[in-house]
């Protein structure tokens, strides 16, 4: 354990974590947070960070799209999940204007597509390959979307990524965006144990994947040019005829917090999660039942060589 202690105190002033002045510690850290599980996770643990170095945290709920304002107008001070993917315009307008600052990855190994649980294969023939939804989307279809099939997108306000697809692929499905992540969660578990179609926007780490066995459609790959030029890719007429881009997840903070808290500024900056950690954690919330507060102070009392090297490097 000592020895991984000072392996990631290296690695942190490696990547620039030095001691630095702790700031205006009487008053309160708000760290944002989001619609999932995991970003719960992630900030209640990087909150956890920031408390032991010293700080006040106060934990404010923000929608994912519209987070972006107040982190520019110093109503929130920091986000510590977002997915390249599916963030909004504004992010990269307050980027722009220097209203908001982006602080590193996170460094958790992810991505996203269209999936469907493993069960799915055998009442759609061809799957993993995308173009076997075009044959078999009546098997998806309700009352609420025939004659096309239904695909259970992400909620309204984190974006239509599914849609997308649908749309720029041709395929006859249409998207119903879920109420909640919990709302997808609910369509996988009855789609499992009833062994019906369903065909779904998801992502991971969660801790879903392995719980109903959840497979990703094979798309075509995605980069920039399936995104911007319509003759790129499958479908000559339209853009997003592919997989999403490889999603990369980050941090960002409110432009005045390394001059408000400079160590804490640099402990977020260099905090990193991985999914071994992150995605055991949300299945002792979602499956188990358990709080935030204590599934991630379990955590950080079986893990302080993870972290406590972090908070060190940024204060003594």
């Amino acid at each position: 354990m000592k020895q991984l202690a000072l392996g990631l105190a290296l690695a942190a002033m490696a990547t620039g974590t030095t001691a630095a002045e702790m700031g205006a510690v009487d008053q309160p850290i708000k760290l944002a947070i989001n619609e999932w599980t995991g970003q719960h996770v992630t900030t209640h643990v990087a909150g956890e960070m920031l408390k032991a170095a010293g700080y006040k945290v106060e934990y404010v709920t923000a929608g994912m799209m519209n987070q972006f304002q107040a982190l520019a107008d110093g109503d929130l001070d920091a986000t510590l999940e977002i997915w390249s993917s599916n963030v909004s315009d504004e992010y990269a307008k307050k980027i722009g204007e220097g209203t908001v600052v982006e602080i590193g990855d996170l460094g958790l190994d992810a991505k996203e597509g269209i999936a469907y649980p493993a069960h799915v294969a055998e009442l759609c023939p061809g799957l993993p390959a995308w173009e076997a939804l075009k044959a078999c989307a009546g098997a998806f279809a309700t009352a609420e979307t025939l004659p096309m099939g239904r695909l259970v997108d992400y909620p309204a306000d984190w974006g239509t990524p599914g849609a997308d697809r649908m749309t720029g692929l041709a395929l006859p499905f249409k998207a119903v965006p879920a109420g909640s992540e919990g709302a997808l969660i609910t369509e996988l578990r009855a789609a499992t144990e009833k062994k019906s179609p369903l065909l779904i926007t998801f992502w991971q780490p969660h801790w879903a994947m392995s719980a109903y066995d959840v497979k990703f459609v094979d798309l075509p790959e995605g980069n920039e040019a399936c995104f911007t030029d319509p003759a790129w890719g499958p479908n000559p007429n339209a853009v997003n005829d592919c997989d999403f881009a490889p999603s990369r997840i980050f941090k960002a903070a409110w432009s005045g917090f390394a001059e408000k808290w400079p160590a804490a500024y640099e402990i977020l900056t260099a905090y990193q999660l991985s999914v071994e950690d992150q995605q055991p954690m949300m299945g002792a919330i979602d499956v188990d039942g358990g709080k935030v507060e204590d599934v991630v102070a379990k955590w950080m009392s079986a893990n302080e060589g993870k972290w406590r090297p972090v908070v060190e490097a940024a204060t003594k």
